[in-house]
């Protein structure tokens, strides 16, 4: 492995230290679903490790299939990767959307049924600046850089507000349908009620004058 593959994998045991992670069998599928805005960068980090490393015998090439999809369930991105990566999508349309993994290869045997174990991290909209990374630029650039993540942070998060504003828009015109729906039924019941009162008072009355009672 290079010097740079080296730094990106330690970046991504780095990042992934307080991630989540899950169980992985081979050739198995799960997914994740995330809450994302319109128009919304996602960026995920993930490794792929065994449980147990003195009890795991595998092929070095082995990896993980990362799939996309949308709330329609289209795919947004599908794509190959190795036991440990990035990868970036941007949300076409709010709401939600499903990640997918699948190990990629079957040239590899756990032992008992032993599965790996998949580190994840992901986090919406721009992310800041690496300022370590930047110690050898000038600092104006590193200034309009910091401005411009700042910006697109400000960006990402009025896009969540309207996402919400949305939700809520949604929801209480759901609501205000209900209730106007359950209004018109308790009128129709009280004007069925008085109907079928004022038609028994009626042949009740009908009934007495016919039997002259009355």
């Amino acid at each position: 492995m290079g010097l740079r593959g080296t730094g990106f994998l330690l970046q991504c045991y780095l990042m992934l230290a307080a991630a989540m992670y899950f169980d992985l069998g081979e050739l198995e599928e799960k997914c994740i679903i995330e809450e994302v805005p319109e128009d919304t960068l996602v960026t995920g980090y993930f490794l792929l490790e065994p449980w147990d490393p003195k009890s795991f015998s595998h092929s070095p090439h082995f990896g993980v299939t990362v799939t996309v999809r949308d709330l329609s369930y289209e795919v947004v991105m599908s794509k190959r990767y190795g036991k440990f990566g990035k990868f970036t999508f941007t949300a076409h349309t709010s709401g939600q959307h499903y990640l997918c993994f699948q190990t990629n290869s079957t040239r590899f045997s756990v032992f008992a049924g032993e599965k790996l174990k998949l580190h994840l991290d992901v986090q919406m909209g721009e992310h800041p600046i690496d300022h370590s990374a930047e110690k050898t630029k000038d600092n104006m650039e590193a200034l309009e850089k910091s401005l411009y993540q700042l910006i697109s942070h400000m960006m990402y998060i009025t896009r969540q507000q309207e996402y919400q504003r949305e939700k809520e828009e949604l929801f209480r015109q759901m609501s205000e349908d209900a209730n106007s729906k359950v209004l018109w039924w308790a009128v129709v019941q009280t004007t069925i009620l008085l109907s079928v009162g004022f038609w028994q008072i009626k042949r009740l009355k009908d009934f007495f004058v016919a039997k002259k009672l009355v």
